[in-house]
């Protein structure tokens, strides 16, 4: 099987005939690459590399930007970039432009060739519902724009709804991507950080706009949120999301608890990347733990989250190694 026959048949549910597909889906941290440089890997090897370097199914990005060129950048992380309905019609010429849909559109053609072969694994990532607006508001202000903004939250998110659907359109006409993800972070170690009645007020019924048309397409459609969204995910299937990732342990996310409560609802990620430090004894067994839900199917393991730099590149092979073993046994 190929690499894209491979993930399809687990988000399908259905048994790879040989392993499950091993995927990094998210890009390599810097710091972790700058500490395997000191472990002796090569210069000559770049991020966009590594994939292939160390042998896995490729998975590639293909990121639909809402917020396009020239438009001001924040002070700083969580910074605001506006504060009100003014100074979003200012930044609103920078926003949903056809230049950006143009640029994604030129870069599905670049992965197209592969991805029609089923060489590459193809992701497209949104801007959801709860980022975007938190992008232009800024972390704390976003909350109170909830209460003190109502209708110009309504409005940010009527227009991405429309956008996002506009933009896959031209995207799809090149390519069907094989999962949609929503990037949100809707949550933090404790779970939410924003109460149902919000999330159906601001966030359902774009979901609801959206979604059908990804869903007519035959795409699988997931959401991208840190830390515990376990409580969310009954919010999510209302909305019509298939799936979550990146499902992370230290925020008490537990696969086999999900798959209980949760039979049909997918899993990318899953896997500790605190263990990686401990060697070979601590990667079997979270491996272990994870493979009764990667022989239910509808999980495909990855780390939950990127890999951190106290792992070495020595450790990191073991994983892979130890990825390898525990997919042939899933299969």
């Amino acid at each position: 099987m190929n690499a894209r026959q491979r993930f399809n048949a687990c988000l399908n549910f259905e048994k790879p005939k040989d392993r499950l597909p091993t995927v990094e889906w998210a890009p390599w941290w810097n710091k972790t690459v700058e500490r395997w440089r000191n472990d002796g890997l090569s210069p000559d090897i770049q991020n966009s590399d590594l994939q292939d370097y160390f042998g896995l199914d490729p998975m590639h990005n293909l990121t639909i930007y809402a917020i396009g060129k020239g438009a001001p950048k924040p002070a700083h992380h969580g910074a605001p970039l506006i504060s009100d309905e003014a100074s979003y019609n200012e930044l609103r010429p920078f926003l949903f432009t056809d230049e950006m849909i143009t640029h994604s559109v030129n870069e599905a053609k670049k992965l197209k060739e592969r991805h029609d072969k089923g060489e590459i694994i193809v992701r497209i990532w949104l801007d959801g519902f709860f980022w975007f607006p938190r992008t232009l508001f800024g972390i704390e202000p976003h909350f109170y724009a909830f209460y003190d903004h109502p209708d110009l939250m309504q409005r940010m998110n009527s227009e991405l709804a429309e956008y996002n659907i506009k933009a896959m359109k031209a995207v799809f006409e090149v390519l069907k991507p094989d999962m949609v993800g929503f990037a949100e972070d809707m949550s933090y170690n404790h779970g939410p950080m924003l109460s149902y009645e919000l999330f159906r007020e601001f966030l359902l019924p774009h979901y609801q706009k959206v979604i059908p048309f990804i869903k007519e397409n035959g795409v699988k459609v997931l959401v991208d949120s840190d830390g515990e969204i376990t409580s969310m995910i009954p919010w999510l299937q209302e909305a019509g999301i298939e799936g979550a990732y990146p499902l992370e342990r230290q925020a008490g996310v537990d696969v086999e608890k999900i798959r209980r409560a949760f039979p049909g609802f997918l899993m990318l990620g899953g896997f500790d990347k605190m263990v990686l430090k401990h060697g070979e004894a601590a990667i079997r067994k979270e491996f272990e733990r994870l493979l009764p839900v990667m022989k239910s199917g509808g999980f495909i393991p990855s780390m939950d989250h990127q890999t951190p730099p106290e792992c070495s590149i020595e450790n990191y092979r073991i994983y892979l190694q130890l990825f390898r073993e525990y997919s042939q046994k899933a299969a």
